[in-house]
């Protein structure tokens, strides 16, 4: 069952992702259209989403590779022969 969660979680940050990107460019479409200023905003908008995807990304993936970590290390010590 803790598949489905680790899953869900990186479906999310994808959705995340591209929610980011995609506000971005049409919050520049959007505005290049109002004031007349063809690829400006766009371009902006693109880059201003890319730097908020990362950025989430990030925040959302510390945690998560924090966690990961902690399972991966040694509880007890195995004696070698």
């Amino acid at each position: 069952m803790e598949k489905w969660g680790t899953a869900a979680r990186l479906i999310g940050v994808g959705f995340y992702i591209s929610a980011c990107i995609v506000g971005g460019v049409l919050g520049g479409l959007w505005l290049d259209r109002k004031l007349d200023s063809e690829p400006v905003f766009v371009l902006l908008g693109l880059v201003l989403g890319l730097v908020a995807a990362f950025w989430g990304v990030y925040q959302m993936l510390i945690p998560f590779m924090k966690e990961y970590k902690s399972d991966k290390k040694p509880d007890n010590k195995r004696e070698r022969r």
